[in-house]
């Protein structure tokens, strides 16, 4: 099926929830709050990343306590501020707002820059992304249908899939690495120790959750509650938009899944894209030891 993708600034967005007014509005006119704190991924970084951090962050709201995780779907509690429904929400919500997006650095909301706001960024081994994000493009009819993993990957190394360049996207946000507002973590790192990583998210956001409601966050928030959890898995979305009969929005959560789904040609010439790509920001990843 042909998709007409939103066009912002040369990069596509997925055609559903995204228009140029939501995308120009965000980038343009949208008033960061102070106590604004935003979860930023590309897309597909781990269990869906955006959706874990998304759980995390409201656990952490609610001092461990599942209820509200429960009762109220994922992107009412932190809505996607760059689309023409979460812009709505994200306008009249009350502070402070817990807001995400997949917007890389430049199309962001200008005023961040003179804000306090808070960003917590979350990347992934970008080739389990390029897995994630295959699989996930076959499901979402916001999507062309990939015409093959290798032609998916080639767009991909190009930066030629909807959001843009992983590369581009991930130097434009770590650019901001030694600043007091930012926080950066791996779906790796959250996938080996998530105690450890909620506990650094807490002192990061100010909150002091005892053990017992970390604990609590820990629990409620793994890959099993959050399947589990119909307020984050997406089984209420329409067929329309996500064809739950192709795959499941919550597939793995797994490392090193790309094992799986690349040649050794692909692997090299991955590595080769990879290490040119990322000269010179002087960073070492958990998929780089």
């Amino acid at each position: 099926m042909l998709v007409h993708y939103v066009t912002y600034e040369g990069i596509k967005f997925p055609p559903a929830y995204n228009s140029e007014h939501s995308l120009s509005f965000a980038h343009n006119e949208f008033l960061v709050r102070d106590d604004d704190i935003f979860n930023i991924t590309y897309p597909k970084s781990g269990t869906r990343g955006t959706v874990w951090m998304t759980e995390i962050l409201s656990l952490i709201r609610s001092h461990g306590c599942p209820s509200w995780s429960q009762a109220v779907l994922n992107s009412d509690r932190m809505p996607w501020f760059s689309t023409r429904l979460g812009l709505e929400s994200a306008l009249s919500y009350p502070s402070p707002r817990l807001l995400t997006c997949h917007l890389p650095r430049l199309i962001f909301p200008k005023s961040f820059s003179r804000s306090r706001a808070k960003v917590i960024y979350t990347l992934r081994d970008p080739r389990d992304v390029v897995v994630s994000y295959y699989y996930f493009s076959k499901m979402c009819n916001s999507y062309e249908d990939p015409m093959s993993f290798e032609q998916f990957l080639k767009d991909f190394l190009n930066g030629e899939l909807p959001h843009g360049s992983w590369f581009e996207h991930v130097r434009g946000w770590m650019e901001m690495k030694d600043t007091e507002n930012f926080f950066f973590i791996t779906y790796e790192e959250l996938k080996q120790d998530l105690h450890g990583s909620v506990r650094r998210l807490c002192q990061f956001l100010g909150q002091d959750l005892n053990d017992e409601a970390i604990s609590s966050v820990v629990q409620n928030a793994s890959f099993t509650a959050m399947r589990e959890n119909p307020m984050c898995s997406s089984i209420l979305l329409p067929a329309d938009i996500m064809d739950q009969t192709k795959g499941q929005f919550l597939r793995k959560g797994i490392c090193g899944d790309w094992k799986n789904h690349f040649t050794v040609a692909q692997s090299e010439t991955f590595d080769r894209i990879y290490q040119d790509k990322m000269q010179g920001l002087n960073m070492t990843f958990p998929w780089d030891r």
